[in-house]
């Protein structure tokens, strides 16, 4: 038997993939963080299929979940928020599972930041103005960040920021950006990307962190900032009439 880590999409639940929903539907175990994965999702698992919520057990509950699960006969699915290559708690998990000789394999999801691109009808690599995109966070709450991540070694280059597990320090954060990319740079707050009660703020880092403070957002939210967020730039190559094209 094998453990599926799979990624349960940013919030709708009806944003995963078919090879993670046939999973879901064969599983006779499924971990799920109940904060995080639409209830919905679970409709899918079989009758009779046992439920963890992992919302408040420790990494090492999690695992001997697992453990206990394969060694059982079952087939486990474990739900992963987003993507399981972004912030997911992935590593620790498989390290463990490595180590008591347990199989799994990965199924990717649609990540936060994708979510949110799309929410703002938004391409993140736009032509002549932004082609390199920067996952990143914060280290407040959260493992600290190694060295030459800080938000002022990273906004150097000016690229597309996106930051997750941030939005509570939006007014440090601004702090941080503003001396490379400007008060004027724009910046998006996406909160609950896709999900029924999804908020959008559009700013600049002049005025942003009001935003938020306003709206009273403080977590679940994903932070771009860039100048793709303008409707300005050149058209790609790949569609240019001036490319040259294979054959059939």
């Amino acid at each position: 038997m094998t453990v599926h880590f799979i990624g349960a999409g940013p919030g709708a639940a009806d944003l995963i993939t078919v090879r993670g929903r046939d999973l879901i539907g064969r599983c006779t175990v499924c971990l799920y963080a109940g904060s995080l994965v639409p209830a919905e999702l679970l409709a899918a698992c079989p009758p009779g299929a046992r439920l963890v919520d992992t919302r408040d057990l420790t990494l090492e509950e999690i695992v001997a979940e697992l453990v206990t699960g394969h060694r059982a006969g079952h087939e486990i699915a474990r739900l992963c928020s987003g993507d399981p290559s972004v912030y997911s708690a992935v590593a620790e998990q498989t390290r463990r599972l490595d180590a008591a000789g347990v199989p799994y394999d990965i199924t990717p999801g649609v990540p936060a930041f994708a979510a949110a691109a799309a929410t703002l009808r938004q391409e993140l690599t736009v032509p002549g103005v932004g082609q390199s995109v920067v996952l990143t966070r914060t280290a407040a709450r959260a493992t600290p960040m190694p060295p030459g991540e800080d938000l002022a070694t990273l906004g150097a280059s000016r690229a597309t920021l996106v930051l997750h597990l941030a939005v509570q320090r939006i007014e440090e954060l601004v702090g941080e950006l503003v001396g490379n990319y400007g008060a004027d740079c724009p910046v998006a707050v996406v909160a609950r990307a896709s999900r029924e009660d999804e908020q959008v703020l559009r700013g600049t880092l002049a005025d942003i962190a009001e935003q938020v403070r306003a709206a009273d957002i403080r977590r679940t939210a994903v932070i771009i900032v860039g100048q793709v967020l303008g409707r300005s730039g050149r058209d790609s190559h790949l569609y240019s009439a001036a490319r040259e094209r294979g054959g059939h």
